[in-house]
């Protein structure tokens, strides 16, 4: 399985030898190990990586050595493993950690400013005709030469507009400078050196602000394609020519700076601000028609020098693209004020707060009603026996619910939601909420909720699976309502139960007390507001936990996410463990499929210009036709894709998704259409495709079957498109993946996990009472009278989508519906 940690640690299980220094590795004894993708391994029961092992002290001199961009050990959460290790191990792994970076500090830019401000070929494609990356290089080395302030510099925190140093300009070559270094410590290092400039008195905020767009909440309702359209309609550029830039830069500001250049549009000499940015941007989220869009582009276009309106469209973007986010920002503008931005996600209080305390001084906060808070997170849990070995207490073994992360704030008689990523939530989905939260929670005038909100069957009170939740999804569904399930609580009533000073909890509040909290404070509303359902599990009870995870997967729900009964609530901390079906045995028990590439999609980014994202499909033998699937653009490293390019080029036909040159044998609908298509079918490569699920999507032509979170596993060069996966099979893969498993149960499992009653309470978990016929009834008002196996034939029937991620259940037809 591939992972977001490149790097393991354990003890050797037998004798292995060390990468570096080709010594032993003796059985028992602490090793690193890097994880090297292996995609094309033969085997295709094994991970995706293989792992090449170190003593400690070896895998961290090479890091010493190790070029800029090479990937090292910055933090403990870069290593898979780090929580099954005892103190002494982690504190060893510490000490080599702090050591690099100690050894880092010393010389931060040296090495950098030799290798990156160069600018590589890539690097030139990206910034137009490399003059950007010669200027960032003049531009640190004016700063970096002179003289800077000492830790207590007075920074002035707001600034003033006619500062030299709000000079919008000054900002660009900022990112540029920041874009051009590595490592992220001096990324950092670029900023402390700027805001620490002497004489330096410009807008702090601001500039935290602008360098930071992931957090701003601003929404412009501009994407690539009407930027191309506004700015090509503004200066009589030709369409096509414009958006085929684009797949080859893969960036739009990158595409529109350079026909921006070509027309002599752009002044050679801007005095635009950073503050005048600010503002314009403020303007521009009022504006949603072509007209108005288009001429407030016009105003900033007729001010801005090339680069600075590449900068401007990147802002519009909430994308740099400098490789920085807000935490090596803000740790170059104050050390530990990452720390607080996780907590309160306050910008300005962060920034106001680090310059009030000096940049050394230990600054309290407090969560702040109408501010989110970054949600605390889960890892993937690969096994029963890593559960227990994490969390080696009580544990809640709670559903991991289909839907989308809501984190409610109620101040009185106003409420706001907020998303995973922290923005707003769409109105359509929580709008209801707004009455019913306040009959949940009579006596809560202030509260802070973590929650999920998905669609329920009213009839069975089961969970509906994720998409559902579509402003056009929801009619479809006659027995069905939105309903919030809640599983934590950060502030109730005043009283804050994260609140942190110097970085600690003043008060701990674990988890079995935030609980508490809910369960007497909330009167349950039917299938609008819920607690989420979790059972206990006691230290050693294995076997119920594994119980639970199967009985999870056979009634359709996404997993399990397990907490720690005594664990605090962490923002943006990945401390809880969540289990899927795809994660178990070393992704064995993921759904897959032999598919053959029909078709592919030009990439963005660094990987514009290339195949990144291909569409996949069967051969259907009753029609003699190929059809979709899905489409795959994971699961392959940039070394990967390009021999993966060099292998395809040759056999693809470029049509630039027109619909009308799609060839005969391929049966795909009109939002599909790729940028490429197969030359000939039957010489394309096939590849094994794992994934969470079968899902259904309206959108592709194989039955409507398609897999949900696909990635490429295996190139498998053993088959052609005559031994790869048929139509008629992947309808049997389908069909197997939703049968139960033969997992021996008990008579207690008549229940299912996510009923909400009092016979399934966590509180009677341990409950010794045996089923009785008012369970037996329950089962047959779930089930309908039928088995779980014949349930999921006759919902078979009826299931439809829009999205490869996304399916739906239409509850109210009683026929099978087919779209092409």
């Amino acid at each position: 399985m591939a992972t977001d940690q490149k790097f393991l640690v354990d003890h050797a299980k037998r004798l292995s030898n060390c990468k570096k220094c080709r010594a032993q590795i003796v059985k028992g004894e602490l090793r690193l190990a890097k994880l090297v993708p292996n995609y094309f391994a033969s085997d295709s029961a094994k991970a995706p990586e293989i792992k090449h092992y170190f003593h400690p002290d070896c895998l961290f001199e090479t890091f010493s050595h190790s070029r800029a961009s090479t990937k090292v050990i910055d933090s403990s959460d870069d290593i898979t493993g780090w929580h099954e290790l005892a103190d002494e191990d982690k504190d060893r792994v510490l000490d080599l950690i702090k050591g690099l970076q100690d050894q880092r500090l010393k010389d931060p830019l040296k090495k950098n400013k030799k290798q990156n401000f160069g600018g590589s070929s890539e690097e030139k494609r990206h910034s137009g005709d490399g003059t950007g990356s010669k200027t960032a290089s003049s531009f640190v080395a004016n700063f970096s030469s002179e003289k800077t302030e000492s830790k207590e510099s007075k920074v002035n925190r707001e600034g003033s507009d006619v500062s030299k140093f709000n000079s919008f300009k000054l900002f660009c070559k900022l990112c540029d400078v920041i874009a051009k270094v590595s490592k992220y410590t001096d990324k950092s290092c670029a900023v402390d050196m700027f805001v620490r400039k002497e004489g330096y008195d410009g807008d702090v905020y601001l500039l935290a602000k602008l360098l930071i767009p992931g957090c701003d909440q601003r929404v412009y309702n501009l994407k690539e394609k009407q930027l191309i359209k506004l700015f090509s309609h503004l200066y009589s550029w030709n369409v096509e020519e414009v958006t085929e830039d684009l797949n080859q830069t893969g960036d739009v500001s990158v595409t529109i700076r350079k026909f921006f250049e070509k027309g002599n549009n752009a002044v050679r000499k801007s005095s635009v601000t950073i503050q005048e940015v600010d503002k314009w941007l403020d303007k521009l989220t009022e504006y949603t028609t072509e007209d108005s869009q288009e001429s407030h582009l016009s105003w900033i276009a007729h001010r801005v020098s090339p680069l600075e309106l590449q900068y401007i469209l990147r802002l519009i973007k909430k994308d740099l693209r400098i490789n920085a986010g807000a935490k090596h920002i803000l740790e170059g503008i104050s050390p530990g004020s990452y720390e607080i931005f996780q907590n309160s996600r306050d910008l300005k209080m962060v920034i106001d707060s680090c310059f009030k305390k000096q940049f050394n001084a230990v600054i309290d906060t407090k969560v702040l009603l109408g501010t989110p808070v970054k949600p605390m997170l889960a890892e993937p849990c690969r096994s029963v026996e890593q559960a227990m070995k994490r969390f080696t207490g009580d544990m809640y073994s709670e559903i991991k619910y289909d839907g989308e992360r809501v984190q409610l704030h109620k101040d009185g008689e106003n409420f706001t939601f907020f998303s995973r990523s922290l923005r707003p939530v769409s109105e359509h989905k929580v709008e209801c909420f707004r009455t019913t939260v306040a009959e949940a929670f009579p006596t809560g005038n202030d509260m802070i909720l973590d929650s999920e909100v998905l669609m329920v069957d009213t009839v069975t009170g089961k969970p509906l699976p994720f998409g559902t939740l579509g402003i056009h999804k929801k009619e479809n569904f006659k027995n069905a309502s939105v309903c919030l399930f809640i599983f934590d609580c950060l502030f109730f009533n005043g009283e804050s139960l994260i609140d942190r000073c110097g970085f600690r909890p003043v008060v701990l509040r674990p988890l079995k007390q935030r609980r508490t909290y809910l369960q007497n404070n909330i009167k349950e509303i039917p299938n609008r507001i819920l607690l989420s359902n979790f059972q206990l599990i006691r230290n050693g009870e294995s076997g119920k936990l594994k119980e639970m995870i199967w009985k999870a997967i056979d009634e359709g729900l996404e997993g399990l996410v397990l907490k720690d009964v005594d664990s605090v609530y962490e923002p943006g901390k990945r401390h809880w463990l969540k289990v899927k079906k795809d994660y178990l045995d070393d992704g064995k028990m993921a759904d897959t499929a032999d598919l053959i590439v029909l078709g592919a999609y030009y990439g963005s980014g660094t990987k514009g210009g290339m195949m990144s994202v291909f569409l996949m499909g069967v051969y259907d033998e009753l029609s003699k036709k190929f059809l979709t699937v899905t489409k795959c653009g994971n699961g392959y490293d940039d070394e990967t894709l390009d021999r993966i390019n060099m292998e395809l080029n040759p056999k693809m036909k470029k049509i630039s998704r027109d619909y009308d040159e799609l060839p005969e044998w391929l049966e795909c609908s009109k939002s599909l259409v790729p940028d490429f298509v197969a030359k000939d079918v039957k010489t394309s490569p096939v590849w094994e495709i794992s994934g969470a699920e079968f899902s259904c999507s309206n959108n592709h032509t194989a039955m409507g079957i398609s897999i949900r979170f696909p990635r490429m596993t295996r190139i498998r060069d053993d088959k052609t498109w005559e031994t790869a996966t048929t139509m008629a099979e992947l309808k049997n893969l389908y069909d197997l993946s939703k049968q139960k498993s033969s997992f021996d149960r008990s008579a207690e499992d008549a229940i299912p996990l996510f009923f909400k009653d009092s016979l399934n309470n966590p509180t009677r978990a341990n409950s010794t009472e045996r089923p009785t016929d008012e369970i037996k009834e329950i089962r047959k008002r779930i089930f309908s009278g039928k088995e779980p196996k014949d349930l999921e034939k006759s919902k078979r029937k009826r299931i439809s989508g829009d999205s490869d991620d996304h399916p739906t259940i239409e509850t109210g037809s009683d026929s099978p519906k087919q779209k092409k």
